[in-house]
């Protein structure tokens, strides 16, 4: 069965989706089934540089005098899902780089590796995922070889997904069929059974 995840590291959607997807992928495991995993690129700022600004900044500008509940209220929610965000010192640069790293890793097994960390560094390590040297760290991490390759096959990628209608995410994809939004671990285990059951 195949599984297309599209997401952006800096979404915090996007995470909560992965890990309820790796806990529900770890319980279809044991029942006998079998997935392969694709990660897909999506920037929700693309024209985000590599220096980046500060994360608290970028959420000022979307919340206002909000920001402070809507930050505490995200980070319940994080600790909800067995997750630590921390925000005073992330910053929201490019994700360019981090995308390249995920389809470099996956060649080598270690997609889902890599996107764990790079999600990890991200909202609990509030280091700069479009820094070259962050990067080749959290890629010896993950267990994952560096390389300077897959920078067309990304660019491709992400215009794919835009060509395909995606303007936000997480979005599934399940063999072929379309989930949207951050699925819940029951909703995800039922359509990987709902799946299994159709092509069997």
């Amino acid at each position: 069965m195949r599984i297309e995840m599209v997401l952006d590291v800096p979404c915090v959607w996007s995470y909560f989706a992965f890990a309820r997807f790796q806990r529900a992928a770890a319980r279809f495991r044991e029942r006998g089934g079998e997935l392969e995993t694709v990660f897909l690129p999506f920037q929700l700022r693309p024209d985000a540089t590599v220096e980046g600004e500060p994360k608290v900044a970028v959420l000022r500008r979307a919340f206002g005098d909000a920001t402070e509940d809507a930050i505490a209220g995200i980070t319940a929610k994080a600790a909800d899902e067995g997750l630590t965000f921390r925000h005073a010192g992330a910053v929201m640069s490019s994700t360019f780089e981090a995308h390249r790293l995920i389809a470099v890793a996956s060649e080598q097994g270690r997609g889902a590796a890599m996107v764990e960390r790079l999600f990890r560094a991200h909202h609990t390590d509030e280091l700069n995922v479009a820094d070259p040297a962050v990067l080749r760290r959290l890629a010896a991490e993950a267990g994952v070889e560096w390389s300077d390759a897959k920078a067309g096959e990304t660019r491709a990628a992400l215009e794919r997904v835009r060509a395909s209608g995606i303007r936000g995410v997480p979005v599934f994809y399940v063999d072929g069929r379309r989930l949207g939004g951050a699925q819940s671990e029951e909703d995800l285990l039922a359509a990987f059974e709902a799946a299994r059951s159709t092509v069997g």
